[in-house]
């Protein structure tokens, strides 16, 4: 019998080993294989059974980072992070924290960014952030450019995305299904990449840019992947990233994955023809993304070959006179850091613009612009800040400077696939935002009054203060978006405006504002402060009242008060005399708790009914509204 059954345990923990280590090498496989949403369903089957190993959470993290679930990847790294504290590597803390940003936790993804210093001493992304530790409100309040952000009507529930402007065309990438092309990339489960094209046109009187319908490019799609066409201004070349692939078959490197090269081709005959892969390209590593220069001499790409700074760096190559090519030179750690830089554009200008998650941002990939200086060297980038960019992907940035209009690309909330083509006109508002602040009561200039311009969201995007003679003044403020000022001053209520729409043709918009006083005579008024029916607790909106007497007796430390508090009156008059007494010394143990002394407040006393303001006593009947009027505070200065 002993026997028996130590066969049969034997047997058991055999096939649990056996399955385990199944699950365990399919796992590892889809994942090398880049197959995330199988490998992430994979380790989660062998985290349930007790495996909480580092590979295992990592992994977990890394197969819904890659696929941009950014609320699991946070699920699995945060118990990473928990369970590995002291052994994690920089690459995880940095995909932790652009996780936590992705998924709005802009402090805590700070926080855990400058954790990486010590494991990574001389990371730049940790430089980045510690000299500009103010840059996300830098990022969401920046002067607006980029208008009437439109998701196209050609984006499907497919990953689209962008693109290259040439002769009112808009190139672009798509995974949306073919009949002939019918094979799936494991990555994201979608079909592989195909190139199209569609025309740019301008709708409603030029309020935002559209597309017509597309055309596939077919001439040079293949079986696999193709994306990020360019073309030269004679529409004679073409140049594009597609798989390793030599028409029969992938190429693969030595540990058996295939990667990216650039292709270009020629316009003869109303085709692409001549196909050919460019010289530089490798076995052993990706090239893609191809951009040329305004004079078409030099041509930029995105790489992860050996010796760059990061997961993939930009990089740039001579293009000789007789066709054929220099030696690749890296863009260095001015652009490039140690994670991804890709999808370079150069404007007519050669500006550069390119997408990172290296660089501070809002959240994973950002649009950054970098201008070229005397010396032909790019300058540090600059984030555009929103509403190009987001908390979540934001890439393929390109721009037509002579027409006012550009593309980009996202998988931003709120779209309708993977991900999305954005298009939008150039714009810079140059209207002005004025007014005056005064008295209420005398009409007078108030100065030093803290002015606070809000926008929709409810965020601050401009801060002064109001001169001697009461004025301020806003400049440059988007014309097309309604704002609200706020006014604050000490011993004055706060007080808020809704601005309109300023008009394109106005230049500014005037303002003024009226602030009323907390002191008026011996006393400090607010608004009248109420109780629920037989109580005496003091409700929420009472305490946003009583915190004005509070800032008040705070700016003026020698203040002492007395408190009055008056009923209507229904109910008996004793009843109503203890009642407000027992409210009126609830509203002193309020203003005490916020660290008023209590000798500053002389008396807290009730008086119920003796001393109403109408003719609402228990003879006369009166409206809810007449009633009203006498259930009252008093808050009596007294030095």
């Amino acid at each position: 019998m002993i026997i028996k059954k130590t066969i049969l345990l034997l047997t058991v923990v055999f096939c649990y080993n056996f399955i385990y280590g199944q699950n365990r090498y399919a796992a590892d496989r889809y994942f090398k294989e880049f197959a995330y949403k199988k490998s992430a369903e994979l380790y989660k089957s062998i985290y349930e059974k007790g495996d909480e190993s580092y590979i295992t959470l990592s992994r977990l993290g890394d197969s819904y980072y890659y696929n941009v679930d950014f609320e699991k990847a946070e699920h699995w790294y945060e118990k990473l992070m928990e369970k590995y504290q002291n052994e994690v590597s920089s690459n995880h803390i940095f995909r932790y924290a652009q996780t936590l940003k992705g998924n709005g936790k802009v402090k805590e993804s700070d926080e855990w960014m400058l954790k990486l210093k010590k494991v990574s001493k001389n990371d730049s992304r940790v430089k980045y952030l510690e000299q500009n530790k103010e840059y996300f409100s830098e990022y969401t309040n920046k002067e607006k450019t980029f208008i009437n952000i439109h998701n196209l009507s050609i984006n499907s529930k497919y990953s689209d995305f962008g693109g290259f402007i040439y002769n009112d065309y808009l190139f672009f990438s798509s995974t949306r299904p073919d009949e002939n092309k019918k094979q799936i990339y494991k990555w994201n489960n979608q079909p592989y990449l195909d190139i199209y094209k569609t025309k740019n046109k301008l709708v409603d009187n030029q309020n935002f840019l559209e597309v017509d319908e597309i055309e596939k490019e077919e001439q040079i799609n293949s079986k696999y992947h193709e994306s990020n066409p360019i073309i030269t201004k004679d529409g004679l070349t073409i140049y594009f990233t597609r798989d390793n692939f030599d028409g029969k078959n992938l190429e693969f490197d030595k540990q058996g994955k295939t990667h990216l090269k650039i292709f270009k081709a020629e316009w003869v005959d109303g085709k692409w023809i001549n196909i050919q892969e460019l010289p530089f390209n490798s076995n052993e590593y990706s090239t893609g993304h191809p951009a040329l220069s305004e004079d078409e001499q030099t041509l930029y790409f995105v790489s992860d070959m050996p010796n760059g700074y990061g997961g993939t760096d930009l990089y740039k190559v001579s293009i000789l006179e007789d066709g054929s090519f220099g030696t690749p030179e890296n863009l260095g750690n001015t652009i490039n850091t140690e994670s991804r830089e890709m999808f370079p554009f150069i404007d007519s200008n050669n500006n550069l613009y390119f997408a990172s998650d290296g660089h501070l941002g809002l959240g994973a990939l950002d649009v950054f612009e970098s201008k070229l200086n005397e010396e032909k060297k790019y300058t540090k980038p600059v984030n555009l800040g929103s509403p190009i960019n987001s908390s979540l992907d934001d890439f393929a940035f390109v721009i037509d400077n002579y027409k006012g209009y550009g593309y980009f690309s996202s998988n931003r909330k709120g779209g309708k696939g993977d991900d999305d083509i954005y298009s939008f006109l150039i714009y810079k508002c140059k209207e002005d935002i004025k007014g005056l602040v005064t008295e209420a009561n005398t009409n007078k200039p108030l100065s030093n009054v803290t002015i606070r311009l809000i926008d929709e969201e409810g965020k601050p995007i401009a801060t002064q203060q109001t001169k001697q003679d009461g004025s301020y003044f806003f400049k440059k403020i988007d014309c097309e978006k309604k704002y609200t000022i706020a006014a604050t001053k000490d011993d004055y209520k706060p007080f808020h405006k809704n601005t309109q729409t300023l008009d394109v043709n106005e230049k500014i918009l005037q303002t003024d504002i009226q602030l009323e006083s907390l002191i008026i005579e011996d006393q400090i008024v607010i608004n009248p402060i109420f109780f629920d029916f037989n109580s005496s607790k003091i409700k929420e909106d009472a305490e946003y009242e009583l915190e004005h007497i509070v800032s008040v007796m705070k700016n003026h430390p020698e203040m002492i008060i007395k408190i009055e508090s008056h009923t209507d009156s229904r109910g008996t008059k004793t009843y109503n005399r203890i009642l407000s007494d027992k409210r009126a010394k609830s509203t002193r143990d309020y203003i005490i708790s916020r660290g008023i002394a209590k000798e500053r407040i002389q008396s807290a006393i009730g008086y119920g009914e003796d001393r109403l303001l109408n003719h609402c006593n228990d003879n006369n009947k009166c409206t809810e509204e007449e009633h009203q009027k006498n259930r009252r505070s008093y808050f009596y200065i007294l030095n």
